[in-house]
């Protein structure tokens, strides 16, 4: 493992994108994909022969599986969520499949800061560990289309392109390896805080567990509204009451379980903002498009661009410049939230 040279970077913008795309570290796709994709996320997810779970089970994919998206059909079924995607020989629902797309992105010949945010911008990604004695080896965990990863340095990876170092939130001094072209530096202004200047006591967040809504109300009047998913009832339930935004991160690494893995890592969780000390937090999801029903292990999870406005808009304010680099957050006393039925 050695750090790559400027030369070396220019010799690789010189390479056809077409020769640096596909290797054995990414999708088994071909080339680039304008067509619509969807990755089966956590469980197995049937096709349907009609847009409908009364209807004939023709198939099934597996986790990870990624799946060409023919055409987007509200069926009227089920209420909560009547969004199926056509795909080839039937028609899948949405609720555990994420829409994802393949974009790669020009490396960087030096980082503009000792760390940088980037979200990864293929489907999914097998991140690499080295170490003198056993060399490049996977980690047991993938990570996936839209989380945000810390990157520290950009070194020759296993296959000798560049691949970005990226520091692993839950082990501060653990560091793994992704292909540089599947990140996207995330620039400083994207997560800038919103309305900075309106008083503290003058933004509070709503949640309502009967609607699974959550507004955001700035002097009294509604700023931001988003379908969300809370804890299930009975088995983790999300906590009803009053509550501050006390720590905010933009990238966590979690786990959550399912009936075919005991526990799945969830790395690069994007824009959390925890609210209690027992781990309760708003955060974006990657793993399922449910939202409006209970899905969570308690936390609130959010369409992650609706996170990402969340961040940037509560208190504690944390920019690019007010992050913690070495803690990787930004703590304090924070926005007011009313979590209720």
């Amino acid at each position: 493992m050695k750090p790559i040279s400027r030369r070396d970077f220019l010799k690789l913008g010189g390479l056809a994108v077409a020769s640096l795309a596909f290797t054995s570290f990414l999708p088994e796709f071909t080339e680039f994909e304008d067509i619509a994709l969807v990755r089966v996320a956590t469980i197995p997810v049937s096709v349907y022969k009609e847009p409908t779970d009364k209807s004939q089970i023709v198939g099934t994919w597996l986790p990870d599986d990624l799946v060409h998206v023919y055409e987007t059909i509200n069926s009227g079924t089920p209420v909560f969520n009547p969004i199926w995607y056509r795909v080839f020989g039937g028609y899948m629902h949405r609720a555990r499949l994420q829409k994802v797309s393949i974009h790669y992105n020009p490396p960087l010949t030096s980082l503009p800061e000792p760390k940088l945010l980037a979200e990864l911008t293929v489907p999914y990604t097998q991140p690499y560990r080295y170490n003198q004695w056993d060399g490049w080896i996977p980690i047991p965990y993938r990570v996936y289309y839209t989380s945000i990863q810390w990157i520290t340095g950009i070194e020759a990876g296993p296959d000798g392109k560049a691949w970005y170092k990226v520091q692993d939130v839950a082990d501060k001094n653990s560091f793994y390896y992704i292909p540089s072209m599947q990140l996207r530096p995330i620039a400083t202004e994207e997560i800038a805080p919103i309305a900075p200047e309106v008083p503290f006591e003058k933004k509070r967040i709503e949640v309502n567990l009967q609607t699974q809504t959550l507004v955001c109300y700035q002097n009294d009047q509604p700023a931001f509204k988003a379908d969300v998913s809370t804890g299930l009832p009975g088995l983790y339930p999300t906590p009803a009451g009053l509550f501050n935004v006390q720590d905010k991160l933009p990238s966590q690494r979690m786990s959550t379980t399912s009936l075919f893995a005991d526990n799945l890592a969830l790395a690069g969780v994007p824009w959390t903002s925890f609210f209690t000390d027992k781990g309760h937090a708003f955060h974006g999801t990657y793993w399922h498009d449910n939202f409006g029903l209970p899905m969570s292990h308690g936390c609130v999870n959010m369409r992650t661009e609706d996170a990402l406005w969340l961040f940037r808009w509560t208190r504690p304010s944390a920019g690019f410049d007010e992050i913690d680099k070495v803690t990787l957050d930004t703590k304090g006393f924070g926005t007011a939230i009313n979590i209720h039925y």
